[in-house]
């Protein structure tokens, strides 16, 4: 597809509204009724409905709904860094800095655009950000929602003026389940993690499903790229495909 039939296609199935601080937002719809909310306040999906309208993504209903703080739910971008190590706040500072819309986005492979809903969002470095990160950066990410409603992210880090850095990259996603304790997931087993609640100690995965009992907060290490998250109560199963991130970052129940 080219160039110019993409931005047609971008055109024709999305709106810019605001969302509740008055900030730009980007809504997604697919004809058969999916949407995808895109804020511009770090770039960050808020909101992800199947074609019943039911919402897939949690938001917390104690999260403060006001920039430059970030949005505890969805999926936060975090960017350069995910964790808190450092001098930089906590999982970076992607998720707290206002995007714009990628007029002129570099070109993707043909079947990334064809039959999607999508925007392109850039955020580059401010003189703010190199105060706290010394380098030169832009950051590019594409979210995109096929005909049947799944949610795609795609992002690209370039570096401006060639100084080396070295940056860790996450996409934090919440989830929207039923109960805990009816969700199991698979594709995990057999693998070691860290465990952050006992001081990152290494482990290995010793059960042939991940199922909750108490809080849980562990980062799998060199996981596979298809994980699938069974809520038994809804009769609903996520199946969560990446590429290029090797590990799979934290679980919670709280």
């Amino acid at each position: 597809m080219g160039h110019s039939a993409a931005v047609w296609d971008f055109r024709a199935a999305t709106e810019i509204t605001k969302d509740w601080n008055g900030i730009d937002q980007v809504v997604l719809r697919t004809p058969q009724g999916a949407s995808a909310r895109v804020s511009l306040h770090g770039a960050q999906v808020t909101s992800w409905r199947n074609e019943h309208g039911e919402e897939l993504l949690f938001t917390s209903s104690k999260t403060i709904l006001k920039a430059p703080k970030a949005i505890r739910g969805g999926i936060p971008i975090c960017f350069p860094q995910f964790g808190n190590c450092g001098s930089l706040e906590l999982h970076g500072f992607a998720r707290n800095r206002m995007w714009i819309v990628d007029e002129n986005p570099p070109p993707l492979p043909a079947n990334d655009s064809s039959g999607k809903s999508f925007v392109d969002l850039l955020l580059k470095s401010s003189e703010e950000d190199v105060k706290c990160w010394p380098f030169s950066f832009e950051c590019r990410l594409r979210v995109s929602l096929t005909t049947k409603g799944d949610l795609t992210l795609i992002s690209r880090i370039r570096n401006i003026n060639g100084k080396p850095f070295s940056f860790s990259f996450a996409y934090h996603t919440y989830l929207l389940v039923s109960d805990i304790s009816e969700i199991r997931i698979e594709g995990l087993e057999t693998l070691d993690y860290l465990d952050n609640l006992s001081q990152k100690e290494r482990f290995t995965e010793q059960g042939d499903a991940i199922t909750f009992e108490s809080e849980v907060d562990r980062v799998y290490l060199s996981s596979p790229n298809i994980i699938a998250v069974l809520d038994h109560e809804r009769k609903r199963t996520y199946l969560i495909r990446k590429e290029g991130l090797p590990d799979v970052g934290k679980l919670f129940t709280i």
